[in-house]
């Protein structure tokens, strides 16, 4: 007999996490744990060890809900890929309550453990839903712009892709920031120090040892090594590590890091959250939507939020700290108040502290889907399905690379382009990582129930399709080489086309990144919403740690240097 919410199709392996997982949540009892445990092969020593750990998580969780306190010390909201750093890292503290409130629910669905299924939570229970707002740029379409709802946030539903940023990402958050700490040098110590890099060893760059397993896409697809091997014929270097030196330099080609370890998903809380569960001063709610802030004048001084069907408001008797991502963190703080005051009066909320900047300055990154070949025999996705990768200029004058193309091994494509997909087609389809495009946010309503519009203005700039154009024409010249010969029976799309009609290819191709950020910048003009600490300016007690605090989205995917953010809000807090 097994456990209802365990699919029989998984492996074993995935059973036992998923059995463990349900545990961790209360969701099987101990009997049922060991019973189910043992069947699947595990010894009874085992199965005892690993109920006892599931059950003290369960156990203190609980008992902590059932005796919610008025105040603690610090409340996080959000528990992404930042606040799950941040509760951890404050809660290393015995003397520190902490509170960490997701809106979402726990992280042990299949959907998220697997992670060759990941591509399934777009749209699904574990996304918000949203879509940007209809815009010119590509073709006035409706694209899904998909956010995390879940214990790990965007970890939990993201193509597990390790990316940290180039070096000149960080050199410009420090000089927007007025702080060397924001700079390379600073963020190189902490990824170190976070790091267990499995891969090639760079002690002068890559940490090992550290709390967060990282590996270059094990057993991949046979088309990953063949793309680096294409990449390099055409003089993008082939490398070991995409995190390595080509980050301070020009860009190269590599096997992709990723975020899982024997076939399952290594979301942040599994390294971050999940071990300091079972402390007493730590309480993590779930399913508790965070409505606005409770102010005292110009101070945070606590959180509205809804949970177990009733409006709840906690005080942080020392600061509140805003991790609900890109989207969710400016819509607080609208509802708080805190935001540009002619939109503040037009949906009827009072200013409490006018900051034109929030909700402003909206970047993402652009992927067109797809550049598209036929094999010429099935071929089986392995891992994440995403194992390649490369960073390139499109431009050689350019400071830092702009394309991050991937190598995808299903048919990844927009909702136009999908209607001339082939049947087990793969695409390496390019993506541009350093946008000049910028959006914004709109409050629909004073209702926190309300969904946010989100003006993404994807390829309002002209640079941005021009950077694409030859995105596409790289991505043509790496799929049709030689090395890639032996898996292609035809290119499905674009083919050899050029001028308007390339555009239309483009930008009937845009698909987001799900890499939402900048929406509350750190910087020193009267744009930015944080300074250097993280604090909102002129308000006590309040400071955000999250995507949207960079002044300019970084070179790759956001999961690591959200964490990295998460990192540095804990030293601040902790100095």
């Amino acid at each position: 007999m097994t456990d209802k919410n365990i699919p029989p199709s998984l492996e074993a392996g995935d059973r036992l996490d998923r059995l463990e997982a349900l545990a961790m949540s209360g969701r099987v009892d101990r009997r049922g744990f060991i019973r189910q445990a043992t069947a699947l092969g595990l010894g009874l020593a085992a199965a005892s060890l690993k109920v006892d750990q599931a059950f003290a998580i369960a156990d203190n969780q609980k008992a902590l809900r059932e005796a919610l306190r008025g105040s603690y010390d610090y409340i996080v909201c959000g528990a992404g890929s930042s606040g799950s750093v941040v509760a951890r890292r404050l809660a290393e503290n015995p003397d520190v309550k902490v509170l960490l409130l997701e809106a979402g629910g726990t992280d042990d669905a299949p959907s998220i453990l697997n992670p060759s299924v990941w591509y399934t939570n777009i749209g699904g229970p574990f996304d918000w839903g949203y879509k940007v707002q209809p815009f010119e740029g590509i073709n006035n379409r409706t694209i899904l712009s998909p956010m995390g709802k879940a214990l790990g946030g965007g970890s939990s539903i993201n193509a597990m892709i390790w990316a940290r940023g180039h070096k000149n990402d960080f050199e410009m958050w420090a000089r927007e920031a007025g702080d060397a700490s924001w700079g390379y040098a600073h963020a190189l110590e902490i990824y170190k120090r976070i790091e267990d890099w499995q891969g090639v060893p760079d002690p002068a760059r890559r940490g090992k040892g550290g709390l967060l397993y990282i590996q270059p896409a094990p057993n991949p697809s046979p088309l990953a090594p063949a793309m680096v091997e294409a990449a390099a014929s055409i003089g993008i270097p082939g490398v070991a590590d995409h995190n390595g030196a080509i980050m301070e330099g020009d860009g190269g080609c590599a096997v992709a890091n990723v975020r899982l370890r024997d076939n399952r998903r290594l979301n942040v809380p599994t390294d971050y959250l999940h071990p300091v569960m079972a402390q007493p001063n730590l309480t993590v709610l779930t399913r508790a939507h965070v409505n606005r802030l409770v102010m005292d004048g110009k101070r945070a001084a606590g959180v509205e939020f809804e949970w177990d069907g009733q409006i709840r408001r906690i005080r942080a008797s020392r600061e509140v700290i805003l991790s609900t991502g890109a989207i969710h963190t400016p819509r607080i703080l609208m509802l708080s108040g805190i935001g540009d005051a002619a939109e503040l009066k037009r949906l009827g909320i009072a200013t409490v502290m006018h900051l034109p900047g929030v909700g402003q300055n909206f970047q993402d990154h652009t992927m067109i889907g797809a550049c598209m070949w036929e094999p010429r025999e099935p071929i089986a996705a392995r891992n994440n399905s995403a194992e390649a990768t490369f960073f390139w200029k499109s431009d050689p004058s350019l400071d830092t690379p702009d394309l991050q193309p991937f190598q995808i091994e299903v048919p990844y494509a927009s909702e136009v382009h999908a209607k001339n997909a082939a049947p087990g087609a793969w695409v390496i389809n390019p993506g541009i990582v350093r946008p000049k495009s910028r959006g914004f946010l709109r409050l629909t309503s004073a209702d926190p129930k309300a969904m946010v519009e989100i003006h993404a203005n994807t390829l309002q700039h002209p640079d941005d399709l021009k950077a694409l154009r030859r995105g596409v024409e790289i991505c043509r010249e790496l799929g049709n080489s030689a090395a890639m010969k032996p898996f292609v029976k035809r290119e499905v799309m674009p083919g050899p086309i050029k001028g308007k009609e390339l555009d239309e290819f483009i930008r009937n191709g845009a698909v987001s990144y799900f890499h939402q950020t900048c929406t509350a910048k750190m910087g020193r003009d009267s744009m930015s919403v944080v300074d250097a600490k993280l604090k909102v300016y002129g308000i006590e007690g309040l400071r955000i740690a999250d995507g949207s605090i960079m002044p300019r989205v970084t070179t790759g995917n956001t999961m690591a240097p959200c964490v990295l953010i998460g990192e540095r809000m804990a030293e601040i807090l902790k100095a």
